[in-house]
């Protein structure tokens, strides 16, 4: 292969880093694409780190994962799960269900059904930066009422989320989704998933730039071996033309990071260790989530808003295990700067980088923040650098970061207006759904959806705003004005019943926890109008991103949650364990103490995660075991 000629090519030595090539895989000892073993020898020491590390088997021969087997013997996502969607059984089997996560579907059974198992599955779609035109938008509305439960899920990662769809109605749902411009593929499985960018339609330049380049980050990493289309649509590949900046991307091959007999020339039989994620914004706008990605992307502009490249962070990620004190969120870090030309280029070779030297032999391990967090930032940047071709530039300095909702009417730009809508936990149902589509329908809406679950309706003539305020508010979709602000920042994900993963409670568990939560403000006076950011998780996977929280509840078991104290609004901290298996029923006797101390003792201004992470949890955790109410006041 062309990559031959990095063979015996060193490359950073002053980092003290010598590179001969890559082996392919090599944490399985695999190497299943026909190229030879070839060392990658680093003679470079692990960063320091005050979590405790995973310890990587020493064998050069490693047991992969079972994941890995099922990838490697499908013939790129094909086999068994094309016989198995032809057999009459409601289920499909274990290969299968795990094949079916890469075409953007997860096998699932309704848990509050006891005794026997109705097997259905869920449908996520691909929406790069939230997009969704005004005919993908009715089409998903009608397939949630023909074939699934009557619901459209806007999830955290700015998708839509069918659930309830049975075995034998899948290939009409997603040749329907197909044939009208939308995709599920990709949408789950260990490659790159759905590529967020703001979802505000505004005309200026920075924004415009950074969704096209979330648009082309996600067609330059698309599965390219054609099963999608083979399972769903017969073969027929109805897709659009692919910008030539993306096809040049990918077809390069000028350090070695390609297969090119393969085709899938970037992920080949193996695909990526597990899920990968990436996010693009601009400057202050952190309504992404940026640090939580496996790569954040910012763009950088001039000082007459041109833009020139892009910072890029890598690392970050939420999913953890309980009582597995080697598992844990962690937040993105600074990589380094590229010219925007190169910024395909530099993905590549970090998404390559990944899919060498990520673990396959334990999936609690394979994300890249392990793989960082083990060699450190310098090792991983230098092996980046590699692939690249390049050394990255100094990481350009940005302003503090702000969370952003766009909730309410703003100017997109160019006369026209858009309307930030908020969804509780991006659940669309009942009247509100038909609202919402008599709205789109009529005038001819494009929609976006945001990482926090929320619509935004685009392209809103400045005559229609008075109806259109008149329509929702009649749907119970209020101003965000006349919301009680712990519901707009809070996230739930769907948990039970139909996750498999769920310990407890999540998105039906929400809605009564912020009105506990409100009344513990209203018990110790804090105004109604102050807020901290929730998000409730039903188990420690972390979809809702409750790691960043001022305040994330984790299911730890039935009816329990850990208590995660220390996010801040603007999403830039990390939260920690303040405290485990803590009853549904029991929260005021924690969070009454906490929010009390926070409304007695804060600094102006101070948000309750700085307050919480300023004062310690040593004298928090004393507060609580002592508490016994509120002072009276005279």
């Amino acid at each position: 292969m062309a990559a031959a000629a990095a063979g015996g090519v060193g490359v950073g030595a002053d980092q003290g880093v010598q590179i001969h090539g890559f082996r392919g895989l090599r944490s399985s000892g695999l190497i299943p694409f026909g190229r030879s073993s070839r060392s990658l020898a680093v003679a470079s020491s692990l960063s320091s780190s005050s979590v405790v590390k995973p310890i990587r088997p020493e064998t050069s021969e490693v047991k992969r994962s079972k994941v890995e087997l099922f990838k490697e013997k499908s013939n790129f996502l094909r086999y068994p799960l094309n016989e198995e969607l032809t057999s009459e059984a409601p289920n499909i089997n274990e290969a299968a269900t795990q094949l079916i996560k890469f075409h953007g579907s997860y096998q699932q059974t309704n848990r509050d059904e006891r005794g026997v198992k109705s097997y259905q599955f869920m449908l996520r779609t691909k929406n790069p930066c939230g997009k969704v035109t005004n005919r993908l938008y009715l089409v998903m509305d009608d397939l949630a009422d023909e074939f699934g439960t009557g619901t459209l899920r806007l999830t955290t990662r700015q998708t839509f989320q069918l659930h309830g769809i049975l075995k034998k109605n899948l290939k009409t749902v997603m040749s329907t989704i197909i044939k009208n411009m939308g995709s599920t593929l990709g949408a789950c499985g260990d490659l790159n998933r759905n590529v967020l960018a703001p979802a505000a339609p505004y005309t200026k330049k920075e924004y415009v730039f950074a969704q096209e380049t979330a648009e082309n980050i996600a067609a330059l990493l698309t599965p390219q071996a054609g099963a999608y289309y083979d399972l769903w649509v017969d073969g027929e590949k109805i897709m659009s033309a692919e910008p030539p900046e993306v096809v040049k991307a990918r077809n390069d091959n000028s350090h070695g990071t390609n297969f090119p007999d393969s085709p899938e020339p970037i992920y080949g039989t193996q695909f990526l260790p597990r899920k990968f994620k990436i996010a693009v914004t601009v400057p202050t706008d952190n309504s992404v989530d940026i640090l939580t990605n496996d790569i954040g992307v910012v763009v950088v502009s001039d000082i007459d808003g041109e833009p020139q490249g892009f910072n890029i962070y890598v690392g970050g990620g939420m999913g953890r295990t309980h009582r597995v004190e080697t598992t844990f969120p962690r937040l993105g870090e600074p990589l380094g700067y590229v010219p925007k030309e190169d910024i395909l280029y530099a993905i590549k070779a970090i998404v390559v980088t990944q899919r060498e030297n990520g673990r396959r032999d334990d999936r609690r391990y394979s994300r890249m923040k392990y793989l960082i967090g083990e060699w450190g930032i310098d090792k991983f940047r230098t092996v980046v650098e590699h692939y690249y071709g390049k050394k990255f530039e100094p990481f350009r300095e940005l302003p503090e970061w702000e969370f952003k909702s766009y909730l309410g009417w703003h100017e997109q730009g160019n006369g026209a207006l858009f309307c930030g809508v908020h969804i509780d936990s991006g659940r669309i149902g009942g009247n509100m759904k038909k609202t919402l589509r008599e709205i789109i329908e009529k005038y001819n809406l494009n929609v976006r959806i945001t990482p926090n679950q929320n619509l935004i309706l685009c392209d809103i003539h400045h005559s229609w705003e008075e109806p259109i305020t008149v329509a929702l508010a009649q749907a119970g979709l209020l101003q965000p004005t006349e919301i009680d602000p712990l519901n707009l920042t809070a996230m739930a994900c769907p948990a039970l019943p139909l996750c498999p993963l769920a310990i407890t409670e999540a998105e039906r568990g929400i809605p009564q926890i912020l009105k506990r939560i409100r009344a513990v403000f209203n018990e110790v006076g804090i105004e109604n109008n102050e807020s901290v950011v929730i998000r409730v998780t039903g188990c420690p996977n972390g979809c809702a991103r409750p790691y960043m929280a001022e305040l994330g509840l984790v299911g730890d078991g039935p009816n329990s949650y850990q208590v995660w104290l220390g996010g801040t609004p603007d999403q830039t901290s990390l939260a920690k364990c303040f405290t485990n298996k803590v009853k549904v029923q029991n929260l005021e006797k924690v969070l009454e103490p906490l929010f009390y101390s926070w409304k007695s003792k804060r600094l102006q201004g101070e948000s309750f995660g700085s307050f919480t992470a300023r004062i310690g949890f040593d004298k928090l955790q004393e507060l609580v075991e002592k508490w016994e109410g509120p002072l009276e006041t005279a």
